[in-house]
């Protein structure tokens, strides 16, 4: 299997390679990073409802659709990406997918593990430490070819990934940021500053090829040929065409942004009669992380929400509507125009809790 292990490239490159090698049913590891920062949509994603367009014109980022599904993500040249391209029929190609992501996790793993970071498998397809992410990965399906691709982070832009989402509000916006904090981890944060100082690409990558090479045996190394060049842009022009980039996706007024499994940043809204509500909550393991409930409306006493925040804090999601059920039933507050199937679509939207 060939090897293509080209360290620094532009961005756009990060991502045509192994979209065109997919096209071309040619079996390879692409290790990679993207010589400048950029955007990368998730297939199925809504442009104008996942990204701030302004914010990214105003900072020339680019931002690019990929044809593996996942979330909108920021990327950098401290997040050193593993792209691997295989036939549907290659023997090691596990039919279910669970299966794939324990399989060929196990080299991304065991390369953390090497470096002194005890990594372990989340299923279905994160890696973490201490509870926290480490790794973004993914599996998608290109032309008759499986391709699944992730980073080994070194470091990581917080503040950045909060700031291109496009979010309800700043509060929302907040909530994102601290919660990517507390579940993103990275190898400088793990190692520490010290013993991270001797990783870098070239290390990390020559890891990378002896795990999967235990996996997929030899590894040849190669350049792009000038044909595959040649494909490469001629991808680009549809890849970034606006078509390709706006097409997909459908458009809610609520967002949901994953952390790491099982943890999100939710938030809803919903138009009761007597005012606009609006919810945010991190979803830990279906319990209840902060809440936050905000609107128009009115509340009498006006602690009342506090209450219900605090109430809800911790519990398991699904009991929201037996909470918010006994705030009624004892009188705990009066919400003019709002009454409780209001907050059973905005915590449950087209279901009753």
């Amino acid at each position: 299997m060939k090897l293509y292990n080209l360290g620094k490239v532009p961005w756009l490159d990060s991502q045509l390679l192994y979209h065109t090698l997919a096209r071309q049913n040619e079996e390879a590891l692409c290790l990679v990073s993207p010589s400048t920062p950029y955007v990368c949509l998730g297939y199925h994603q809504d442009l104008e409802e996942e990204v701030d367009l302004a914010y990214c014109q105003e900072r020339n980022l680019p931002v690019f659709r990929r044809e593996v599904g996942g979330g909108a993500v920021y990327l950098d040249g401290n997040q050193f990406f593993y792209q691997l391209i295989l036939g549907r029929d290659h023997p090691a190609v596990p039919r279910k997918k669970e299966a794939f992501y324990r399989k060929f996790l196990e080299p991304v793993i065991q390369t953390y593990r090497r470096v002194g970071v005890p990594a372990e498998r989340r299923p279905i397809n994160d890696v973490i430490v201490r509870g926290r992410k480490i790794a973004g990965t993914g599996v998608g399906e290109i032309g008759d070819s499986i391709v699944f691709v992730g980073n080994l982070i070194l470091d990581f832009d917080y503040q950045s990934m909060a700031r291109v989402l496009k979010v309800p509000d700043e509060k929302f916006r907040d909530h994102v940021h601290q919660t990517l904090k507390d579940n993103l981890t990275t190898l400088r944060r793990e190692l520490g500053d010290d013993q991270a100082s001797w990783l870098n690409e070239e290390r990390l990558n020559g890891l990378l090829v002896e795990e999967f090479g235990k996996l997929l045996g030899p590894l040849v190394p190669a350049e792009p040929t000038e044909a595959l060049q040649n494909e490469m842009k001629a991808l680009a022009a549809r890849m970034t065409g606006r078509d390709w980039l706006y097409g997909k996706g459908r458009r809610l007024a609520d967002r949901q942004v994953r952390i790491r499994e099982g943890v999100s940043v939710v938030s809803r809204l919903h138009k009761a009669i007597g005012g606009l509500i609006r919810l945010t909550y991190e979803d830990r393991e279906g319990r209840f992380g902060q809440v936050s409930i905000s609107g128009d409306f009115f509340c009498y006493p006006e602690e009342g929400l506090r209450r219900l925040e605090e109430a809800l804090s911790g519990k398991p999601v699904s009991q929201a509507g037996r909470i918010i059920e006994e705030f009624y039933d004892r009188r705990e507050w009066e919400t003019p125009g709002i009454v409780l199937s209001d907050w059973q679509r905005v915590f449950s939207p087209g279901d009753r809790l």
